[in-house]
């Protein structure tokens, strides 16, 4: 679960975590309101989104007089920001933040996340902040820092000491950031966070260390223990395919390439996308149905599939156990009709009431390929799409 930046905020304001004052709102009256109630000549005004690259896509403004808050406020609420995260659609921006703008005499990188392949928790550092981390780490690669920390033990004196030393603060500042970075890691605990990200974490001309733009994604499968996130609400962006796969009760992951597929079982799933690698496709995406998955979820992973403009084929394959293959037979069919399913289709049926789920798929009307194998179908579909081109 991805946070809004303004939430995360709050949640550092909780933690003694100096993050900048504002309030989020959603009109330019509001915005003119919380610019006066701040007292700042100078604001920032930032669009939220979840997504990165605001500032790069024209979402982020320093703001320095009352017509400006109101005009730019006006300006990018309803609007559609475009990001290098968003694709070429853009999200619809419905809330903006309003914040004192803070003097910034240096800008530094932060980030705790999870190292999967040693099991342990990893705080990224540089002191390259307010760019890409992926390009700084291209570029000059010596420019980040990683500190592994055991999640039993937490994070220690000479961990945190270290990387404030990576971050070249000394004095006043080394004790300021190891604070910080005690705290920040309780943050990231606590809330069961999968990452948190602070970039630019920024020092200021009078030695304070400020969290400036903050990314805080939940860990789903704790929010059992976090009542307070299941009831935000960030239902007024464009929702994610991955919300709207969660929701429905599906596994879905989006990729970058340009087949949809539609599987019941991760490891058929897995399975899937190798094979359309090997005869030269690309998945769009990994979408496990799972296995008892009735009419209305098929319907809706189709229509999760078509949230990306990259879909230009689709391959459905499934073995049918406990999933009954007439069942994805009929939810095919609610689909065609609802989704209007305008690119190549390539079904490959095997198992429970296969025979009668091909009898409800045989019709011309439909434009359906079978297929009677995995390679079979992956080959179709590879085909079937380049063919369009």
């Amino acid at each position: 679960m991805k946070l809004y930046e303004y939430q995360a905020q709050k949640i550092l304001h909780k933690y003694n975590v100096n993050a900048t004052r504002g309030e989020v709102v959603t009109d330019a009256e509001e915005a003119a309101k919380v610019y006066n109630q701040l007292g700042a000549k100078r604001c920032v005004i930032k669009a939220q989104i979840l997504a990165g690259g605001r500032g790069k896509g024209g979402g982020v403004k320093i703001v320095e007089t009352l017509d400006e808050v109101k005009e730019y406020t006006s300006e990018i609420i309803g609007s559609r920001l475009v990001t290098v995260q968003t694709g070429k659609e853009g999200i619809e921006v419905n809330k903006v933040l309003i914040a004192e703008a803070i003097d910034i005499k240096k800008e530094l990188y932060l980030a705790i996340s999870i190292d999967r392949s040693t099991s342990k928790i990893i705080i990224i550092s540089s002191t390259e902040g307010g760019t890409e981390i992926e390009e700084v780490a291209s570029k000059t690669p010596q420019k980040i820092f990683k500190e592994q920390i055991d999640p039993v033990l937490g994070i220690q004196d000479s961990q945190a000491h270290q990387i404030a030393l990576n971050l070249n603060l000394t004095g006043p500042l080394l004790t300021k950031a190891s604070n910080l970075l005690k705290n920040l890691f309780k943050v990231f605990v606590e809330n069961d966070c999968s990452l948190l990200e602070i970039n630019p974490l920024i020092l200021t001309p009078d030695e304070e260390i400020f969290a400036l733009d903050i990314k805080m994604d939940i860990d789903d499968n704790a929010l059992f223990r976090h009542k307070e996130f299941q009831e935000i609400d960030n239902l007024s962006e464009d929702k994610s395919a991955e919300s709207m796969a969660s929701e429905a009760g599906l596994s879905y992951i989006g990729l970058e390439g340009n087949i949809g597929c539609l599987v019941n079982g991760a490891g058929l799933a897995m399975a899937t996308m190798d094979i359309i690698k090997l005869h030269g496709g690309s998945p769009a995406n990994f979408l496990d149905v799972g296995g008892d998955a009735p009419v209305e979820r098929v319907t809706t992973a189709f229509e999760i599939i078509f949230t990306d403009s990259k879909v230009e084929g689709v391959l459905v394959n499934i073995f049918g156990g406990i999933m009954k293959c007439d069942v994805i037979a009929e939810g095919i069919i609610h689909a065609i009709e609802k989704v209007n399913i305008k690119v190549p289709l390539v079904v490959r049926l095997e198992g429970t009431n296969v025979e009668i789920a091909r009898e409800i798929l045989d019709n011309p009307d439909l434009h359906i390929i079978f297929a009677d194998s995995m390679k079979d179908a992956s080959e179709k579909i590879i085909k079937a799409v380049n063919d369009r081109k």
